[in-house]
């Protein structure tokens, strides 16, 4: 795209930018919601909560397997083997 074509485009300048905010933000949110380290804290807190008698067992099963499924892509995406993108 040439000059003519960014000096017609500049008035959507802010909307590009906004876009770009929200890709940043979504990317960092993704990052932290499939850190392993995160994931397994979440695991040993939900087990914590198990002992104390919070939940029940079926419960527990139920957001353990949420965490594990959450900790299998974590663990893909560090080795490469997802791209990252959901669609």
């Amino acid at each position: 795209m040439g000059l003519i074509g960014e000096v017609l485009l500049l008035p959507f300048a802010p909307v590009r930018g906004t876009g770009w905010v929200i890709r940043q933000v979504v990317e960092e949110a993704e990052r932290i919601y499939y850190d392993p380290a995160t994931v397994r804290a979440e695991l040993a807190a939900l087990e914590q909560r198990l002992e104390t008698g919070e939940i029940d067992e079926d419960e527990f099963d139920r957001l353990e397997d949420e965490l594990l499924d959450r900790l299998e892509i974590a663990l893909r995406r560090g080795a490469g083997t997802d791209n990252g993108t959901f669609t």
